[in-house]
């Protein structure tokens, strides 16, 4: 999968559903749900505790996420990293969120994913 060759549509369309269920499992705290998408490179670093302890930690500092815009789509021969303004319900201001996509086995799958 060349993702140069998708339009930026294209590569959003694939990435927000991801996204979408990736940040609802961390708003659960669901570690199946939140990492369903990921690679077995991603789910080796975000165990079910790490999980816990980072959404513990960040739904008692700043709540839980709200809405998210895109700011941009970068692409590359085999990947494409989409990155989003993100709102959080307890805290002013924006934060950024990030995923790395990469296409493996007939499925897009998120290899990075980060919010700060």
């Amino acid at each position: 999968m060349d993702f140069q060759v998708l339009s930026e549509q294209e590569i959003l369309e694939i990435a927000t559903p991801i996204m979408d269920n990736l940040m609802q499992g961390s708003t659960e705290i669901d570690h199946a749900k939140h990492v369903q998408d990921f690679t077995d490179r991603a789910k080796a670093i975000v165990t079910k505790e790490h999980l816990e302890w980072v959404c513990a930690k960040y739904q008692a500092e700043k709540g839980h996420w709200e809405k998210r815009e895109p700011i941009a789509v970068l692409r590359r021969p085999d990947s494409a990293a989409v990155i989003w303004k993100q709102y959080c319900s307890n805290v002013e201001g924006e934060y950024v969120a990030e995923i790395v996509l990469v296409y493996l086995d007939g499925r897009f799958l998120v290899d990075h994913a980060m919010v700060f």
